[in-house]
């Protein structure tokens, strides 16, 4: 397996424990203002990011979806309304973020649809061929070792399966590359301490996004795990990218 800059990118730099753990204790930290500042810091615009990525599943009518890197369950809950399966499971290594998605859920009445699960990426509990369907959204960036991540995902998947992630990535033009790098380096950390009182998950944030492989970079590690028909979509000007393999 090949290592990638971000596989090495952690929240707290002179922690001793490993990316997972140190991931896993960020976001629980800031969950109780995770909704609130996606919703904040991208001006709503990333619920239609979300909305984007799963549709690129319509055609593929999955009956039962694995969402990992689930978080508050955000995906899974549009996933349930747009694509109608039988089941939604999220996994995610923060019990804090998915205590939030759980409290959603159940006051959306979507207890039978959705279950949140503690789960790890790299050991996914589930059988081999389990799912038409496996999104991620903004959750790819944190995998410790992204091809290990990658190729569970491919091993859940049926044939025929399609995986969707959606990511952050660096815009192409000088001049929103200049406007985007001002937002990330100074006015999100800033805004991130101010309402989390963490300004290490924003500048965590940054860094992560800016050694990931993104583009076709991305998609030829799909093509190299064994994923086909891979295909990327940059979203808003290039700040945040859809990919999408099928197995």
């Amino acid at each position: 397996m090949t290592d990638y800059a971000h596989d090495t990118v952690v929240p707290y730099k002179y922690s001793e424990l490993g990316k997972k753990q140190q991931v896993a204790s960020m976001f629980n930290d800031i969950a109780f203002r995770y909704d609130f500042l996606n919703r904040f810091l991208s001006a709503g615009i990333d619920i239609r990011w979300r909305k984007k990525m799963i549709r690129q599943l319509v055609k593929n009518k999955p009956l039962y979806i694995l969402d990992v890197a689930t978080g508050t369950a955000d995906v899974a809950i549009m996933a349930s309304g747009i694509l109608k399966p039988v089941k939604i499971w999220g996994i995610d290594i923060s019990d804090g973020m998915l205590d939030m998605g759980r409290k959603k859920i159940e006051k959306l009445g979507m207890q039978n649809t959705i279950e949140l699960l503690n789960g790890d990426c790299e050991t996914i509990n589930f059988e081999n061929d389990s799912f038409e369907a496996v999104t991620v959204a903004f959750g790819v960036r944190n995998f410790e070792n992204l091809e290990k991540g990658l190729s569970e995902i491919l091993r859940v998947l049926k044939p025929g399966g399609k995986l969707a992630v959606l990511e952050f990535s660096k815009p192409k033009s000088a001049v929103v590359k200049a406007m985007y790098n001002l937002y990330m380096k100074i006015i999100t950390p800033n805004l991130g301490k101010l309402f989390s009182k963490n300004r290490h998950a924003y500048q965590y944030l940054d860094e992560s996004i800016s050694k990931f492989p993104e583009g076709k970079n991305f998609t030829n590690i799909l093509d190299n795990l064994g994923y086909r028909n891979t295909y990327t979509k940059p979203l808003s000007l290039g700040i945040c990218s859809i990919y999408c393999g099928e197995k």
